[in-house]
């Protein structure tokens, strides 16, 4: 019969605050094992000494040296694979004669422990059983942590500084493990996210050596691993900075009334539709200047955390609420971006942001959308914000009676069209055609924008509508978005509905009745 595997956690350091369980364990152990460094000394093994029977077998697993680790082929994960799989078959070799081996843990041993990959490698062969311990997180606090509805955040001081930044902006209470080298960048990543007042450093939890001072008091370089820093929550509300958080001004262009003061500005930012580089630089620019960024939570984890930046995430069904608290905190004079994956105009916040922006309360708001791909939409409002589609007016790759028949059926099904090629030197009559189709369909109050050179020298923007368009004035530097039913003009801004009128929605219902019943025949 073989024996079985405990991993037994010690707590923290205090013998004390060790479990009845773990003590009875180990004063009954065949085999102890605990892990060391290359000097010898376990922690785990100094907390649990005086439970040790006497006659014990005793084994420690010596971390393999930095320089071995270093030289081997695969790195450090491989020699640190290589270590657990060699300590997991010195254990398994007594395991297999029957007798009973507990592992010493610090902490608890499924709390960042190492005992956790002898578990992956023996669990699977023998009886294993684990026995909790009181975590560090616990013992060092000595003040409340979090409390009512407050978010704990336990996270690793081996994260890279932005995204530990980004997490600690995120979240209300902390605890950051795995100090030692790490420590530098923990700082500044405290630092980046306002949290750095607030901030305790822990050292040698609930022993008699235990320290506790603010993290702006602590010397870098003498910082041990087995260090925690812990970020209290009380009161403070995700997106809402410390108070003691410092507030980095920096210049930035900014909208002024005539008395001079800086008016309610809200900006409606598109990431683009993937890596930073592909951001544009006045969306960068932009995201350096304010001091808010409202979003869906996954687009804000794209931007780095800086000092006096602050988050507010949401969910993803939420757009308009979402809009109405980033033009409040706007009307506020503070500095805002509303962000958005993609264009923020084309199925993004910004056709959201226009229609909150309704209510007679945001008039002093100025919304200003930057583009990350529709330069035309941005400068107009956000008219792509619904269905669209998007032609182009050239027949030199196909021929006119296609494109006719394509911009019927983009009428017919009542979608925003975007027009690029409308003319050029050798296509003058193009745009007169077209428009002639579309007022078959539409009405000639339908809003439409003329972008021309837009992003460029001599840019301009025109809203005008379907029946007042003058195809003349119309040529290459041009592109064209026809509205739909949806769409709709507000002072100077063109945006459209994100939803589709109820009538349109009770025929295509009724549409969907009848195609069912004739498929059913």
């Amino acid at each position: 019969m073989t024996g079985l595997l405990y991993g037994v956690g010690l707590g923290p350091g205090d013998p004390e605050l060790m479990t009845l369980k773990a003590s009875r364990l180990i004063g009954a152990a065949d085999v102890v094992a605990y892990h060391s460094g290359t000097h010898g000394r376990s922690i785990a093994r100094s907390i649990a000494q005086e439970l040790l029977p006497a006659g014990v077998l005793e084994e420690p697993l010596v971390y393999p040296v930095t320089t071995v680790r270093s030289e081997h082929p695969g790195g450090y994960q491989g020699a640190m694979t290589d270590f657990y799989d060699e300590s997991a078959e010195r254990l398994a070799v007594h395991l297999r004669a029957g007798r009973t081996v507990v592992v010493l843990c610090e902490g608890d041993p499924f709390f960042y422990g190492s005992y956790m990959y002898l578990h992956d490698r023996l669990s699977g062969s023998f009886v294993t059983e684990v026995v909790p311990g009181v975590t560090s997180v616990s013992a060092a606090v000595g003040r409340p942590l979090v409390r009512h509805d407050d978010v704990l955040t336990i996270l690793p001081g081996t994260l890279p500084a932005p995204e530990l930044a980004r997490r600690l902006a995120d979240t209300q209470g902390a605890a950051i493990m795995k100090l030692g080298r790490t420590f530098p960048a923990v700082r500044a990543a405290l630092a980046q996210a306002g949290r750095l007042e607030d901030a305790w450093y822990v050292e040698r939890a609930s022993t008699s050596a235990q320290t506790m001072v603010p993290v702006t008091d602590v010397d870098p370089s003498a910082v041990p691993y087995f260090s925690i820093i812990l970020v209290p929550g009380g009161d403070r509300r995700i997106g809402e900075m410390s108070a003691h958080a410092a507030v980095v001004p920096i210049p930035v262009p900014t909208r002024t009334r005539e008395d001079g003061s800086r008016s309610a500005e809200l900006l409606v930012v598109g990431l683009g539709p993937g890596p930073d580089r592909w951001s544009t630089p006045e969306v960068s620019a932009a995201l350096a200047s304010v001091d808010h960024i409202v979003g869906y939570g996954p687009y804000l984890d794209r931007i780095p955390q800086r000092e006096g930046l602050q988050r507010h995430a949401s969910g993803n069904t939420v757009e308009v609420d979402r809009a109405r608290f980033a033009l409040d905190l706007a009307l506020t004079g503070e500095r805002v971006a509303v962000v958005s994956g993609g264009d923020a105009g084309v199925f993004g916040m910004a056709s959201a942001v226009f229609e909150a922006a309704q209510d007679e309360i945001y008039e002093e708001v100025t919304v200003t959308v930057l583009p990350a791909a529709q330069a035309v939409a941005a400068a107009a409002g956000a008219p792509l914000g619904g269905d669209h589609a998007v032609m182009s007016l050239s027949d030199r790759l196909k021929p006119w009676a296609v494109i006719a028949d394509r911009l019927r059926k983009v009428s017919e099904s009542d979608l925003v069209l975007a027009i690029y090629n409308p003319a050029s030197r050798s296509r003058v009559g193009q745009v007169a055609l077209a428009k002639e189709v579309l007022l078959e369909y539409r009405s000639p109050h339908t809003p439409v924008v003329i972008g021309r050179s837009v992003g460029r020298i001599g840019e301009s923007v025109e809203i005008t509508t379907l029946g007042e368009l003058d195809p003349a004035s119309i040529d290459m530097r041009c592109l064209l978005i026809i509205g739909a039913t949806g769409t709709v003009v507000t002072g100077d801004r063109v945006w459209t509905h994100r939803f589709v009128p109820a009538a349109d929605v009770a025929a295509a219902r009724a549409a969907d009745v009848e195609f069912a019943a004739e498929f059913a025949r």
